[in-house]
């Protein structure tokens, strides 16, 4: 028996939208034998950052060949396109508005296209939710087998969104805090890669605005509740965590402010 297609979603509409519901039943009542399974509906309102790095950490795990639909998309009805990928044996649609970038970066797409087919639409296409009347549609006849050049033509460009860098210099290490889980971890854009070297005790000091902690730690656990750790998370990325509470709560800070490591 074959396998049944997976089809993710990912969008900023809230836990418990109606939209949400309203994509589904564009999507099952075109492919009845379709497996939807949603990623995350709560990423911020129009935060194209926060969705393309959802889309990073999250779908490269899924099996080959899986459609990945994200809507975040503050530009919906304007002349803005819509993309189809496959980058890495995934296979993505969504605005072209940066939610690819993260994705791109670490692996080229290997097919780009422009979702352009109407025929492959709903009828009467809502200037306001091109999420359930377009790409909910291309993705459900995309997972019963048409070519994915009927979507639309080819194109080499498409949209990026800038994302800071973290920089070293010397024993110094400057980065800054990009995400916020939902646990309220403090993500930060500095990788395992740039602190291989750097060491893990007590002389290492990380600074996040006003605060400090000593030392890089495996687990959470390694600290004693309520303290202030610096750690290398799922994602490869240091980040800064409350033990048994909330960073973003407790340090009243959050994306965009500023993480040091010094040894």
């Amino acid at each position: 028996m074959e396998p049944r297609p997976i089809i993710t979603l990912t969008t900023d509409f809230g836990e418990g939208s109606r939209y949400v519901g309203a994509m589904k039943g564009v999507l099952l009542s075109i492919n009845p034998d379709a497996d939807v399974v949603d990623i995350s509906h709560t990423v911020p309102h129009q935060d194209i950052r926060q969705g393309a790095l959802t889309l990073l950490e999250a779908t490269p795990y899924y099996p080959p060949g899986t459609l990945h639909i994200a809507v975040i998309d503050p530009g919906v009805g304007t002349s803005r396109r819509i993309l189809y990928a496959e980058i890495d044996q995934q296979r993505y649609i969504c605005p072209d508005n940066g939610l690819l970038t993260c994705l791109a970066d670490r692996a080229k797409p290997s097919t780009m296209r422009s979702v352009e087919n109407s025929e492959l639409w709903l009828d009467g296409v809502s200037h306001t939710f091109h999420g359930r009347d377009i790409m909910a549609p291309v993705a459900a006849r995309l997972s019963l087998g048409i070519d994915p050049t009927d979507v639309g033509p080819v194109i080499e460009d498409y949209a990026r969104i800038s994302l800071p860098r973290a920089e070293r210099v010397a024993q110094k290490i400057e980065g800054e805090v990009i995400e916020v889980d939902s646990f309220g971890n403090l993500i930060t854009n500095i990788t395992a890669e740039m602190i291989a070297d750097v060491p893990r005790d007590e002389n290492t000091r990380v600074r996040c605005d006003e605060h400090e902690t000593l030392g890089i730690f495996d687990a959470y656990g390694d600290q004693p509740p309520m303290t202030l750790i610096a750690l290398v998370g799922s994602g490869d990325k240091l980040e800064l965590a409350i033990v048994d509470d909330s960073a973003k709560i407790m340090l009243g800070v959050g994306v965009g402010v500023p993480v040091t490591i010094e040894w």
